[in-house]
C-alpha cells in the first residue's frame, strides 16, 4: 500500500542506507536533479567528469570492497557514453547498480529532448537485468531486485532508468534484502573432484579471478600445497588469485589455444577454478597437444557449459575449495622447482619497460594495492613485477576495453584509504579516462599514477604486424605533456627520463605522500613480441 506521507526519494534513501549503497559515483544531468536535491549528508557524491570514467572508478571501489556499488548517470547520453565502461564491468563479474535518469513521464509520448528512447534495451546485453519502472510507487522495489540481482552469482551490473518526475511521487515501502550466499557444490561433485586429485599423478591448477574475489586465496595455497599440485594464471585474469612468489606459481597461460595445450599438455589432471576456460586473444591454429583430464569449478553455469571438455562443477568458489581442501588431506607428491629467476634489468636511457617495473616492485610498500593498464608490456610485468598478495592486491580489466585503469585506481583508493594505489598505466590507456585525476585531487585519493609513455599504441602495433599487417595508421603518439596535463588539474606531477630520476622520484613517492599524484615516465619504444 501507499505511505502517503513518504516519497519515492525518502523511501529510496532509506533502502540505500540498509543496503550499503550511500557512497555513488555520478555524473548529474538535469534529469538527476530531483534524485540529488537535498543530498543526505551521510551519503557521498564521487563526481567524475565523464560517464565512463565515473563507472570505472565505481568498478575498481566495489572490486576492493567485495559490496555493490551503485552508479548515477543522464539520461541515454551518459548511458550512452558509459556503455564501454559497463561492458568491462560485465566482464570484471562487478556488482553495481546503475541508474539514469529518464525525461518526466508527462513528456516521454511525444519523444522529448533528452529522452531515452527504449532506455531498457539500450545497455543490453551487458547487463544482467534492465527495467524502468510501470509506476513511480514501483521504483524503490525495482532498486532492492537490482540489488539482489547484482549481487546474486554470477555478479555484474544492472539498470534503472527512472523518470525524473518520480521522484516527489508518493512510494510504496518495500523490505530491504539481504545478499544471496553463492551457492554450495554439490556433496557429490566435491567428493569426485577430491579423490580426483588424491589418484592422479601430476595435478595443475589453474586460477581465475573468483578465486580472490571470493577471499580464498590462503586456501587455495593450502590446497596446490596438500595436492602438489603446480599452479597457473589464467590467461588475462583481471586478480591476483595465487602469489606470484610461491614455489609452486608455475606461470602465466597466454591467451592462444595451442600455447595454452603445450604448457598444461604435460600433467594429468587439470582443475580450473574461477576461470572462464580458456579466455583468447588471438588464433593460429587448432591446439596439436591434447589438454589432460579437465574438471572446472565455476559459479556460472554458462561459463561450464562453454568448456569444450571437462566436467563441471557448479558451486561458489569460496565453498568448493574450502569443501575440497576439507575432503582430499595431504598428498605426497614432488617438491616444486619454483620460479625461475629472472635476469635484472639493465638501466638505460630510455628506459625500458622492465626495468621501470622491476625498479616500482623493489620500491613498493608493503601492503599497497595495483592497478594495471599496460596492455603492451604485459609480459615485461608479469617477468618483473610479481603480485605477492592474497587478498586484493592487484586489479586489471577483463575486457580489453581501454580506460579501465586510471579511474579503476582511484576507486580502489577511495575504498581502502589505508593503504596506497599504485596505477600503472600505458600513455594511450591513460587517454581514456584522464579525468580520473582530477576527482582523485577533489577526493584525495591516495593514488600515485604512473604513466610509462612510449609514445605509441604499442599493443596494436605489435600484433597488427605479427598478423600481417604493415604501415599501420593510427598508432603513433607522442607529444603528450602527461606532468603538465595533471598539474593542469591540480595534480603534482614530476617526469622521469632517466634511472636516477627515477630512484628518486619513487622514494618521495613511497615515503611521506598522501593525497595522489602522478609520474610521467618515458620508457623506450621497443616492443617485446606480446603472445
Amino acid at each position: 500500500m501507499r505511505d502517503e506521507g513518504r516519497t519515492v526519494s525518502d523511501i529510496t534513501r532509506g533502502l540505500m542506507r540498509e543496503l550499503g549503497l550511500t557512497t555513488v559515483f555520478g555524473n548529474p544531468g538535469t534529469t538527476e536533479v530531483p534524485f540529488l536535491t537535498g543530498w543526505p549528508d551521510d551519503f557521498h557524491y564521487v563526481l567524475g567528469l565523464q560517464e565512463s570514467v565515473v563507472v570505472a572508478m565505481a568498478d575498481g571501489y566495489a572490486q576492493s570492497r567485495r559490496e555493490p556499488v551503485l552508479v548515477n548517470l543522464h539520461s541515454a547520453g551518459g548511458v550512452g557514453h558509459a556503455l564501454g565502461a559497463i561492458f568491462t564491468a560485465y566482464r570484471n563479474r562487478t556488482p553495481m547498480i546503475v541508474t539514469a535518469g529518464q525525461q518526466t513521464r508527462t513528456l516521454m509520448f511525444d519523444e522529448p529532448f533528452l529522452g531515452a528512447t527504449d532506455a531498457t534495451t539500450f545497455p543490453k546485453p551487458y547487463v544482467k537485468w534492465s527495467y524502468e519502472p510501470a509506476r513511480a510507487a514501483d521504483v524503490p522495489a525495482a532498486l532492492v531486485r537490482a540489488h539482489q540481482l547484482a549481487t546474486t552469482p554470477p555478479y555484474g551490473p544492472v539498470f534503472v532508468s527512472i523518470p525524473a518526475d518520480d521522484w516527489d511521487e508518493p512510494g510504496v515501502p518495500v523490505a530491504a534484502r539481504p545478499r544471496i550466499a553463492p551457492p554450495a557444490p554439490a556433496p557429490e561433485a566435491v567428493a569426485d573432484l577430491a579423490e580426483a586429485l588424491r589418484s592422479c599423478h601430476r595435478p595443475a591448477f589453474v586460477v581465475g579471478p573468483a578465486v580472490d574475489a571470493e577471499n580464498a586465496v590462503d586456501e587455495m595455497v593450502e590446497l596446490a600445497d596438500g595436492t602438489g599440485a603446480e599452479v597457473w594464471a589464467a590467461p588475462m585474469s583481471p586478480r591476483c588469485s595465487f602469489p606470484e612468489d610461491h614455489p609452486r606459481f608455475a606461470g602465466f597461460l597466454q591467451p592462444e589455444q595451442r600455447a595454452v595445450a603445450d604448457a598444461l599438455g604435460g600433467y594429468d589432471l587439470l582443475v580450473v577454478w574461477g576461470a572462464p576456460a580458456f579466455t583468447y586473444h588471438v588464433y593460429r591454429g587448432e591446439a596439436e597437444t591434447a589438454l589432460p583430464e579437465t574438471i572446472l569449478v565455476h559459479d556460472d553455469p554458462e561459463v561450464l557449459a562453454r568448456a569444450r571438455q571437462g566436467r563441471g562443477v557448479l558451486g561458489g568458489l569460496g565453498h568448493a575449495v574450502r569443501q575440497v581442501n576439507a575432503q582430499v588431506g595431504q598428498v605426497r607428491r614432488a617438491e616444486p622447482v619454483g620460479p625461475a629467476e629472472t635476469e635484472k634489468p639493465a638501466a638505460g636511457s630510455p628506459m625500458s619497460a622492465a626495468y621501470v617495473f622491476d625498479a616500482i616492485s623493489g620500491a613498493l610498500p608493503s601492503g599497497a594495492v595495483v592497478v594495471e593498464e599496460t596492455p603492451s608490456h604485459r609480459n615485461d610485468l608479469h617477468e618483473h613485477f610479481p603480485i605477492r598478495s592474497t587478498d586484493g592486491g592487484f586489479f586489471t580489466g577483463f575486457s580489453g576495453a581501454l580506460g579501465y585503469g586510471i579511474g579503476a585506481s582511484v576507486g580502489v583508493a577511495l575504498a581502502d584509504r589505508s593503504r596506497r594505489t599504485v596505477a600503472l598505466l600505458g600513455d594511450g590507456a591513460s587517454m581514456y579516462g584522464i579525468q580520473a585525476v582530477w576527482t582523485a585531487v577533489r577526493e584525495q585519493a591516495p593514488v600515485t599514477f604512473v604513466i610509462m609513455d612510449n609514445a605509441r599504441y604499442a599493443a596494436v602495433a605489435v600484433l597488427g604486424e605479427a598478423a600481417g599487417g604493415s604501415k599501420l595508421p593510427g598508432v603513433e603518439l607522442g607529444g603528450i605533456d602527461f606532468a603538465a596535463l595533471a598539474t593542469s588539474l591540480g595534480c603534482p606531477a614530476t617526469r622521469v627520463e632517466h634511472p636516477e630520476e627515477l630512484s628518486a622520484a619513487l622514494d618521495q613517492e613511497f615515503t611521506d605522500r598522501t593525497g595522489p599524484s602522478l609520474l610521467h615516465v618515458t620508457v623506450d619504444a621497443g616492443q617485446r613480441y606480446l603472445y
